[in-house]
């Protein structure tokens, strides 16, 4: 087959109702070169009967419920391919995701870890909309490269296991799934791989996320407030951490670092709303209101960072280049 094989990774857990959907949309890529991996994290009802079904099309590994980061691990330690991409069980891709990014990232340099594209939010409560809308990405070009990802990423949210495709090579460098996190490990991992280097993009819909399926861990850590402002300074600080040791970073050492105060700030607001104290949840309240109001204003400033773009080919970039030839303040700045 023409192409770099592509593993498709699907973890899943007790989900026999409708693991067979993502299945199906991995199965009617337009893109042929690519292999199933499916890991059950452990499930209880049916869903190893329903894989079976599929026979010598998927390959499928069993383990002891230990969480969606370590079931992915696990894919990515019996995946083949020199590219890796994830869907969730409850998620779909539209057929011609795979095409397009492989496509897309044989025309940059090697030195880019990923092509993102957009998602579908199909969330039961609130109105459809995508991943970029959600953000405020508004990427001029149809596809092209994402020259600030990390600066991007630090101040926000984009949907990333599902729309992602990520050479091994880079995952090689970075490390997986961070498992000690049970909320955020995708935006870890976002921008662990940002670090690298820009992203490539696709600007159109690809896939479809669920969020409001019976199970669905992005449901469970809308409920979370306080473990969620845990794991974001975490994330934060790890790349603060990063970012101030490295002098290539200079120019993300401002935002990194406003980011990482904010997600201070928030988490402390969270602890106090914890407190057994007369006015402290009350107060704690009125503090989460204002961060939330300030948010919006910041977010509105134009000093908030913007995705900043570039068509492909990009003129001075080589299919063998480093990002650093584009030089690094061009990258980021």
């Amino acid at each position: 087959m023409n192409g770099p094989l592509v593993s498709a990774i699907v973890a899943t857990y007790n989900r026999a109702h409708i693991v067979a959907r993502a299945i199906e949309s991995i199965l009617g890529q337009t893109y042929e070169n690519i292999e199933v991996v499916v890991v059950d994290d452990g499930s209880t009802d049916d869903t190893l009967v329903m894989l079976a079904r599929y026979g010598r099309r998927i390959s499928v590994i069993t383990q002891k419920n230990a969480g969606p980061s370590a079931a992915r691990n696990r894919g990515i330690q019996a995946a083949s391919g020199d590219i890796i991409a994830f869907l969730d069980s409850d998620d779909i891709w539209l057929p011609d995701k795979i095409r397009r990014q492989v496509a897309l990232l044989q025309r940059v340099p090697k030195s880019v870890p990923c092509c993102v594209c957009d998602a579908t939010l199909q969330f039961t409560s609130r109105p459809v909309t995508t991943s970029f809308e959600n953000a405020d990405l508004e990427p001029a070009e149809e596809e092209g490269l994402w020259l600030n990802p990390t600066e991007t990423l630090i101040n926000r949210f984009v949907l990333f296991n599902q729309t992602a495709a990520i050479r091994r090579e880079a995952l090689g460098k970075v490390g997986s799934f961070d498992e000690t996190l049970r909320y955020l490990e995708d935006a870890d991992l976002a921008l662990r791989l940002s670090l690298l280097g820009p992203f490539a993009f696709i600007r159109e819909s690809l896939a479809i996320y669920n969020p409001g399926s019976a199970g669905s861990l992005a449901e469970e850590a809308l409920k979370k407030n306080f473990p969620l402002k845990e794991n974001t300074v975490k994330i934060r600080e790890r790349v603060h951490d990063a970012v101030t040791k490295n002098g290539d970073y200079a120019p993300l050492h401002a935002s990194v670092h406003r980011a990482l105060r904010k997600a201070n700030r928030e988490l402390w607001v969270a602890r106090l709303g914890q407190r057994q104290v007369r006015g402290a949840p009350t107060l704690s309240r009125f503090l989460e209101r204002a961060e939330h109001y300030w948010g919006a204003i910041v977010c509105r400033s134009p000093w908030f960072p913007k995705m900043k773009t570039a068509p492909v080919p990009f003129e001075t970039a080589s299919s063998s280049g480093s990002c650093t030839k584009w030089g690094f303040q061009d990258v980021v700045g």
